[in-house]
């Protein structure tokens, strides 16, 4: 399948932090979203086409997720396709006609999409198209580079490298972590995985990059986390080594699993309060509820 040259979303069309319909792009591998976190337009590389992921977060919002690892993943046409988003945001009239006026600047270029990026074998390939178009359009040191991953795959090599070179540029991951005991793991996001793993894979990434921690909070069954998964969580982050900080999320849009029907925002001034706990440990934090 050949790459469409220019996006084919309907003139006048809005983009907005609520709606991040990849189809509206009329790409394949690559899609512009308005970001509340960036405060601007980030450009998205989905490499999980076929919603594949090994974590089901409860919270999750990609309809249709599966349990798998993605299909190949055609380096080529993503470069394509990024190349041609690239040239319409920045040379083209894709701001005036689908981002609101604050929010008209390019911000950051994101793997993130519909599952695990690092599940993909073509992933450290695939870094280096996105390297290669941010160095031709210019962009190196002027927008962030990221990736966001749950760490499931820090140990493979490939993956270690791929990080390497993107830490080399300046890129970053945004690794998972959105409770701090097996079972707060296990009930949110659907896996096994110790605070012992999760450390693991926090050190794995900084001596790669540069690694924020990103965290969901969200209510379930209507109350959001209890004291104890709080301490549980707020502990976790105080044995973690080489963090830049923490990216602490709210709900944006509603969940489209079946376990998701029982998942709500957690108020803003619960979301503040946390924020302040986790500062007063000496740890940074964006927070983007």
């Amino acid at each position: 399948m050949s790459a469409r040259q220019t996006p084919v979303m309907a003139p006048g069309k809005l983009l907005s932090p609520t709606d991040h319909n990849q189809v509206l792009s009329g790409f394949q591998y690559v899609y512009p979203v308005v970001s509340r976190r960036a405060g601007g337009v980030s450009v998205g590389v989905n490499l999980n086409l076929n919603n594949a992921c090994n974590w089901r977060c409860r919270y999750c919002q990609v309809a249709g997720l599966q349990r798998g690892a993605p299909e190949a993943t055609d380096v080529v046409q993503l470069e394509r396709e990024l190349a041609a988003l690239l040239t319409e945001i920045l040379h083209g009239n894709f701001m005036q006609q689908h981002v609101p006026a604050a929010m008209r600047q390019l911000r950051d270029i994101a793997l993130a999409g519909n599952g695990e990026p690092t599940l993909s074998k073509q992933f450290p390939q695939v870094i280096q198209a996105v390297l290669r178009q941010v160095e031709a359009f210019g962009l190196a040191g002027k927008i962030r580079l990221v990736v966001i991953t749950n760490g499931s795959m820090l140990h493979r090599p490939a993956v270690q490298a791929a990080l390497r070179e993107l830490g080399a540029a300046g890129g970053e991951a945004w690794v998972k972590i959105d409770r701090g005991s097996e079972a707060g793991v296990r009930e949110v996001n659907q896996v096994r995985q110790t605070p012992e793993q999760m450390r693991s894979k926090i050190e794995r990434a900084a001596a790669c990059c540069s690694v924020w921690v990103q965290t969901c909070m969200c209510c379930l069954d209507g109350a959001p986390p209890d004291e104890p998964a709080v301490t549980d969580y707020l502990n976790l982050l105080a044995s973690l080594k080489g963090i830049r900080g923490v990216l602490l999320y709210g709900l944006a849009r509603p969940p489209m699993l079946e376990e998701g029907r029982t998942v709500s925002a957690v108020t803003p001034a619960w979301m503040q309060q946390l924020a302040a706990r986790i500062q007063a440990q000496g740890i940074r934090v964006e927070r983007y509820d």
